[in-house]
């Protein structure tokens, strides 16, 4: 099985995934956590959106050959990808569907007044899920970055609203 954790920023993907993990001995895939250790140090300030989106890329195609993996050895591949965009979301139902795997999608909806609070709480405090400080910019940026699932796309998913 496949898990695709969806929400925006804030909206406890991180700790939901990790839940998930301990209760299915599933295999985490968070691209904070890839992006933190294989790219954040290289980052220039010149660098803008592309040059995550190139390297989120990259990594996704890793993650996809170890999904296969997990597939042929019955463990559940959980993926904290961020799925902000339908398309995102789309590529990795059309992979699931294409090799016959099962997937489900975890939409966590949380109002933008929780989930900034929570962000500025995570970025003081540096915990368990802090890979990086998000500042209110990147914040406000991910508000109008992120689209929303319709009740279409995740008819039959996990629907969790805070």
């Amino acid at each position: 099985m496949i898990h695709l954790i969806v929400g925006n920023t804030g909206s406890g993907k991180t700790t939901f995934a990790n839940e998930l993990k301990r209760n299915t001995k599933g295999i985490l895939f968070s691209i904070d956590t890839w992006n933190k250790t294989l790219f954040l140090a290289d980052k220039k300030p010149e660098d803008g959106l592309e040059w995550f989106l190139e390297r989120i890329e990259r990594a996704e195609k890793m993650i996809e050959g170890l999904v296969h993996q997990l597939e042929n050895t019955k463990i559940d591949s959980i993926l904290d990808l961020g799925f902000s965009k339908f398309e995102h979301r789309e590529k990795f139902r059309k992979f699931a569907q294409i090799y016959g795997y099962r997937i489900k999608i975890h939409f966590l909806d949380v109002p933008k007044e929780i989930r900034w609070e929570r962000v500025m709480k995570r970025n003081k405090e540096k915990g368990d899920t802090f890979e990086f400080e998000v500042t209110k910019e990147n914040f406000e940026f991910m508000e109008t970055w992120f689209e929303k699932p319709s009740l279409k796309e995740i008819a039959n998913d996990t629907f969790i609203r805070e």
